[in-house]
């Protein structure tokens, strides 16, 4: 088992499958184990170098960004030792830098290290970057400095290939620093047996590629910068090549599975004539493509994007429709219980008196009443209920169905595979499945994370729908501005509209799920305490007090209420009994009041780009345009102040998620975790590769096309067994 908790089922047979405690005894390996997560030899040598510095080049000290782990070289100019003001003990401070730009070391209580730190010295300095008195710091960093006797020694040329050579700098930790990597990468590559390459000879040819072996050797102890550039693009392509492989032979097993197909006919037919509305060109065209997976007797696994309010749910009771006309059931997955209720309301006001008297659909959560709990589980299991709409509840062993024919996963990032998977199981036979998601996807993050799913897009917006006005109140640079806030809501409502405030906290000591972590500030003794977050509590207690807002209705929406409250507070603000709801992102999914018109999101640097265009589309659903009021404290130039700016400039769903992308890693694509955990991926980025990882699943196709079983490349065999571990297997599985 691995440090992240995976079973591992392969043999060991090749010289990565070996333990690190075999080669680098057992003290350095559980350092190794416990700091990076890192088991066996494969383990550490797929742990690349994230940059490569230089012993004669410095640092730019003034480009370091603030509250980030660095790894830098740079010269030391000046120590000084002097007294803590505030507590007994000592600072020592020591200048280094980069020519131009300073940077101060400071340790406390450490004196004795001024006997090494002395002027002139170069080496490798490790830390996380804060600012002290408007000067950038390493408090208590982690070093290695640089031979100056051995650079003495050498020859002209050879000092200048010692102090030109590629120095590889390791992603590392607190506990574990980026040369101990290095040293430890030296042990095994000089004990490293011959080593089988998972990429074809002939693909490897074609493409022009460095052998495996090679590969690595090449990346971590280059001699020259295209030593190491070479490598890279051999062990991405390997990494696109095995991983393309892998959904590719998933694909293959899921549609040996047998399906019921599913037809559509009258019930789809009297459902469409009776919309007081034309569906959208998307909307039919998603329709299409999913009537014609059903129609087939293998599985249908789709997803369907769209942005906000595109209509995919109707697309999705559509598709319902079809399986109920054969007597098949359907169980739509939401993820919260205030989104659970309000597709239950939706689908049956949609279908009418007629069709929900026929079709019975029925609402499965956990804080039911027992008489209706009982009442909806007799529903389904007796098949008398042929849509079943829930949350989490529909997972237990409780819930049943006669002919589960469709499962439905509304936002799909909100749940893990094993949820997705126990309601996939509960069909006699392998149920078609649709997964929903209005956070839409960049193509090539599609083909690497849902690559065995057919995708389809709703990029169309119903007629009807208002613009939406987005605007970044910046309290950085004008604090006075938060007031302004407050009136222009009141300006909203004086007109007859509704409002909704949203913060990422419920409390000052209680954080809602799901948004961004708070930047650390830096180690210094001096240094004040964090500033507080907004919260549902005493922002409430703000806007009740506040004279702008006199006499109107707020309350406030959160995660500790019960489903009960949550309910009856969404009901009231629907039904225009509350002006202002103080929300955490409770409301982000699926609320739908067409009356409401202003969004003010306070810290929104707090949240994820996907986060703030949910946020937003929770308004200007009627016939009122929508106006959206993000605001932060966050500074100028920070990612965190981009990030909402990049929310705030566009509406496109599809541009945002491309941007998002390029803002943050893109999670963690093989494991059970799908968002916002250390990525799985190692030189592959789907941002940058996307060509690459085309080139890479046309190269797998034709592989997997003369050798399904993979029985002639016994080395991508083993690559893919590797790779994925049970965890991993299953999640494709379950996608």
């Amino acid at each position: 088992m691995n440090a992240s908790g995976h079973r591992y089922s392969f043999s060991v047979t090749s010289p990565l499958d070996q333990k690190l405690s075999a080669v680098l005894g057992g003290r350095t390996a559980t350092s190794m184990q416990r700091g990076l997560g890192l088991l066996t030899v494969g383990d550490l040598m797929t742990h690349f170098p994230r940059r490569y510095a230089r012993r004669g080049e410095l640092t730019a000290l003034a480009q370091l960004p603030l509250d980030e782990a660095v790894t830098i070289v740079a010269e030391v100019r000046e120590v000084r030792n002097r007294p803590m003001r505030n507590k007994r003990g000592s600072i020592l401070e020591v200048s280094i830098s980069d020519g131009t730009g300073i940077l101060t070391l400071t340790f406390f209580n450490q004196a004795w290290r001024a006997n090494e730190l002395s002027p002139g010295v170069r080496g490798i300095f490790a830390g996380k970057v804060g600012q002290y008195r408007g000067t950038r710091q390493l408090a208590h960093p982690d070093y290695e400095l640089f031979d100056r006797d051995a650079l003495e020694l050498k020859k002209p040329e050879q000092a200048k290939a010692w102090a030109e050579q590629p120095i590889p700098i390791y992603p590392a930790t607190s506990t574990v620093a980026s040369w101990q990597i290095q040293k430890a990468v030296e042990v095994v590559l000089d004990t490293l047996g011959p080593l089988d390459d998972p990429v074809p000879d002939a693909v490897r040819r074609e493409r022009e590629l460095l052998p495996f072996a090679k590969a690595l050797e090449s990346v971590h102890r280059p001699k020259v910068d295209s030593d190491w550039r070479t490598a890279r693009d051999a062990l991405r392509f390997q990494e696109a090549f095995v991983l393309q492989s892998a959904l590719l032979q998933q694909r293959q097993k899921q549609r040996e599975s047998e399906a019921i197909a599913r037809t559509a006919g009258s019930l789809l037919e009297a459902f469409d004539a009776a919309l007081p509305f034309v569906l959208t060109g998307d909307q039919q065209t998603v329709g299409e493509q999913i009537f014609r997976d059903m129609a087939e007797p293998v599985p249908m696994n789709r997803l369907v994007q769209g942005e906000v309010g595109s209509g995919k749910t109707l697309v999705a009771l559509r598709a319902m429709l079809a399986v109920a006309q054969s007597g098949g059931q359907s169980a739509l997955l939401a993820p919260t219980e205030v989104l659970a209720h309000q597709h239950f309301r939706s689908i049956v006001r949609t279908l009418g008196p007629d069709l929900s008297a026929q079709l019975r659909p029925t609402i499965i959560t956990g804080q039911l009443p027992t008489a209706e709990r009982k009442k909806a589980l007799l529903a389904s299991v007796s098949g008398a209920s042929r849509l079943v709409i829930g949350t989490h509840a529909l997972l237990g062993d409780a819930v049943s169905f006669v002919d589960l024919g469709l499962v439905v996963v509304d936002e799909q990032h909100r749940f893990g595979v094993d949820q997705r998977e126990a309601l996939r199981l509960k069909g006699s036979k392998p149920p078609h499945v649709l997964v929903l998601t209005a956070t839409p996807i960049p193509r090539t993050v599609a083909m690497t994370v849902f690559g065995d799913l057919d995708i389809s897009s709703i990029a169309e917006l119903p007629a009807g729908r208002q613009p939406i006005s987005s605007h970044v109140v910046p309290l950085a640079e004008k604090p006075g501005w938060v007031s302004r806030v407050w009136e222009r809501l009141a300006e909203e409502l004086a007109v007859g509209r509704q409002g909704f405030v949203v913060c990422p906290a419920i409390d000052a000591k209680t954080e809602e799920p799901g948004t961004e972590p708070v930047p650390s500030s830096a180690d210094d003794p001096d240094a004040g305490p964090p500033r507080p977050i907004a919260n549902v509590t005493e922002v409430l207690a703000s806007l009740r007090s506040n004279s702008v807002l006199a006499g109107k209705r707020i309350e406030a929406l959160h995660g500790k209420l019960s489903s009960d409250e949550k309910d009856e507070l969404m009901r009231a603000f629907a039904a225009g009994d509350i002006d202002v709801l103080v929300a955490t992102t409770v409301i982000e999914v699926g609320v739908d009041v067409p009356n409401a018109s202003v969004m003010v999101v306070l810290d929104a640097d707090r949240f994820g780009v996907s986060q703030l265009h949910q946020l937003r589309g929770r308004v200007g659903r009627g016939g009122v345009p929508g106006l959206c009021l993000f605001v932060t404290a966050a500074e100028v130039e920070s990612l965190a102040r981009e990030r909402v700016e990049a929310v705030a400039s566009t509406l496109d769903g599809f541009e945002l998620a491309n941007k998002d992308l390029e803002l943050r890693r893109e999670g963690d694509v093989l494991g059970g975790v799908q968002s916002g955990g250390r990525s799985s991926l190692k030189l592959l980025r789907v941002a940058n590769d996307g060509q690459l990882i085309t080139e890479a699943r046309e190269a797998a196709q034709a592989v997997l096309a003369d050798d399904p079983t993979l029985a002639e490349h016994p080395a991508l065999a083993a690559a893919l067994k590797r790779r994925l571990d049970e965890s991993s297997e299953a999640f494709l599985g379950k996608n």
